[in-house]
């Protein structure tokens, strides 16, 4: 997994409309970019409204957003649209993204161990240095995590 002092990977990946976003053109602005297993699950609706709910704070305190998960763009899209999240969030069907952000991980639920995203928040600075890694999100706080760091 990606740590404190780690450097931005180099990634491109289609957004809710399909758009092409690189990483390259995140640099320059505090970025957080924000791991999900599933778009419209309910941890990570409670997780990706609560990061909406606080979007003009974190804009405020100069961050910007970008969601990420294994999901298709017509899934993101409908998430997105139903929600009306003011960032983006990327559809990593392929896992580059995730595999190289390090979230691509063995999970345990109710005995049973599978692969899958472990929910993570990466935070990196103007210069696309990684400033701070959230392992254990709180979904219901997510945006107050990223603040009080």
């Amino acid at each position: 997994m990606l740590k404190v002092g780690d450097k931005l990977p180099e990634f491109e990946g289609f957004n809710q409309d399909g758009e092409t976003v690189t990483s390259s053109k995140l640099i320059g602005k505090k970025l957080v970019v924000f791991f999900y297993p599933q778009a419209n699950t309910p941890t990570c609706t409670v997780e990706a409204c609560n990061l909406s709910d606080n979007y003009s704070r974190l804009e405020k305190a100069g961050y910007q957003l970008l969601g990420v998960s294994g999901d298709t763009v017509k899934k993101q899209k409908n998430f997105h649209s139903k929600f009306a999240f003011p960032y983006d969030l990327i559809a990593d069907e392929n896992r580059n993204i995730i595999e190289k952000f390090g979230v691509w991980q063995e999970k345990k639920t109710f005995g049973k161990t599978y692969m899958g995203i472990v929910r993570t928040t990466f935070i990196f600075d103007e210069n696309g240095i990684c400033t701070r890694v959230i392992e254990k999100v709180t979904s219901k706080t997510a945006a107050e995590q990223i603040l009080e760091g």
